[in-house]
Order: structure tokens, then sequence, then C-alpha cells
């Protein structure tokens, strides 16, 4: 990610924060726009064109999208298209990262992130939904369609949005990778970090609360715990948060204790 992408994520995730009116509604046409800029090279490059004038690039989403959304809406993506881009793809991420945001700020009482990691897990143990989620032969309308059958009476509907709409518009990305980045933009947006904890068995609530609390001492904010059983770590736990990966499973160390044995 460039400076200038870095910079004009900042500010337009200061100004859904400090925005009003912000509801599934507006959550649900920022995807819808996150896929139309995404679909139309030559739109991208006229919101993303930094040798035009900001002014230039607001009329334009005045006229293509002016009258077909609601005010809040309108308002962040003007505020979205008046930052300097490093590419036109990174606006069309910061769009739909808005959309993940605001899907999240319109039912703050739902464990978005759970729910979220809950259809990640179905998906890697399900082959054929993960194939038929991100195959390319596949229409989009269909995919979506799907995601909302699966998730109907299982999930929010902040949560049922935010996969529908990302299946919809996958632009090249696994099913998995989408829900994991939704699940890190989610919990930013709270105020937290999320860590992925293998085990060999479920923890206890009180080994879940005493590592929940280890982790948020060591990384500076509040972190919740999506937890993996997997027997094959024999014992001890992997946890990884963001790109930092804390290995002390004891798979990992009779792996490498048999590396030394052998070199």
């Amino acid at each position: 990610m460039g400076s200038a992408t870095t910079q004009a994520l900042a500010a337009t995730t200061t100004a859904l924060g400090a925005g009003s009116g912000v509801d599934l509604d507006v959550a649900g046409e920022l995807f819808a726009v996150a896929r139309a800029v995404g679909d139309s090279s030559q739109l991208s490059g006229a919101l993303a064109d930094s040798a035009a004038a900001p002014e230039a690039r607001v009329k334009v989403v005045a006229d293509v999208f002016g009258r077909s959304v609601k005010p809040a809406t309108v308002s962040l993506l003007t505020t979205a298209v008046e930052q300097r881009w490093s590419s036109a793809s990174d606006l069309v991420d910061a769009i739909e990262e808005l959309a993940v945001r605001a899907a999240a700020i319109a039912e703050p009482t739902v464990d978005v992130e759970s729910e979220l990691f809950r259809f990640s897990r179905t998906v890697a143990d399900n082959p054929e939904l993960e194939l038929a989620l991100g195959s390319r032969l596949g229409g989009s309308a269909a995919k979506g369609s799907l995601v909302e059958t699966l998730l109907k009476g299982r999930a929010s509907t902040a949560t049922t949005l935010i996969v529908a709409s990302l299946v919809r518009h996958p632009r090249e990305r696994r099913v998995r990778q989408l829900l994991s980045r939704a699940m890190r933009v989610v919990a930013d947006q709270r105020g937290r970090a999320v860590a992925t904890v293998i085990a060999a068995a479920p923890l206890s609530a009180a080994q879940s609360e005493r590592l929940s609390a280890a982790l948020s001492q060591r990384y500076g904010t509040p972190v919740s715990l999506n937890t993996v059983v997997d027997p094959s770590v024999v014992g001890g736990l992997r946890v990884q948060i963001a790109d930092d990966v804390i290995d002390a499973s004891v798979s990992t160390r009779l792996a490498d204790l048999r590396q030394r044995l052998a070199g």
C-alpha cells in the first residue's frame, strides 16, 4: 500500500466515524458503488485521476451516483475521491472497506467478526462450497443468493450483507481471503485485533480469558479470539494476529527437534 493510499484511507475512515445516517442501506450502496467502479476502468480512472482537480472528481460522483444513493453515501464517496490514491484499484478497495465498516457500525451489538469466522470455517471444511463461491464460472448474483440462503437465520443482516457482497465481486481474491480481510476491518472499526488460535482441543473459558488478556497486553489493544481445533498440533498453541505468528505447538517443537537430529 502506497503512502498516498495510506493517508487517503485514514481520511475516509475518519469521515465515516464522524458521519451520520450510516446504516445498512448505506453499506449496501457502498458495496454496489465498489462493484460499479471496479467493473469500469473508465469510471475508476476518472475517480482516481490525481491529475484531475478534486472538484472534477467530485462532480463525477454527483453525476453518476448522486440521484441513486443516500446523502450519507454521497458524502463518503465525495471524501474518498477528494483524496489522492496510489492506484485506481486502491480506491475500489477503500470504497469496499468503507462498506464493511458501515455494516459493522449499523449493527454495533452483533459479533460480526465471530459470524464471519464461523462462515470462513464452513467454507474451509467444505471444498464444494468453496468452489461454488470462488469459481469464475458461476454468476455473481447466484453466488450472492447462495450465501443469503446459507446464512438465513444463522447470521446477522450485517454479516450476510458483507459476505454476499464480497463473493459477488471477488476481483481475483479467494473466498477465505475476502473473509479474513473483512474480519480484520470489522475488528479495527471496533477498536480491537483478532487472533486466530489453533489448538489441539477447545480452550476453556478461563484459558481463553487468560490468553486474550496476555495478547491484549502484548499488542496494546483488546484482542478477540477465534479458535480452530486441529488435533495435528498435538498440544500447545499456534496464534496468528495479522502477520505475526506465535507458534508454541508441540508439533512444531517436535518438527524442529527432528530437523536438528537429522542435521
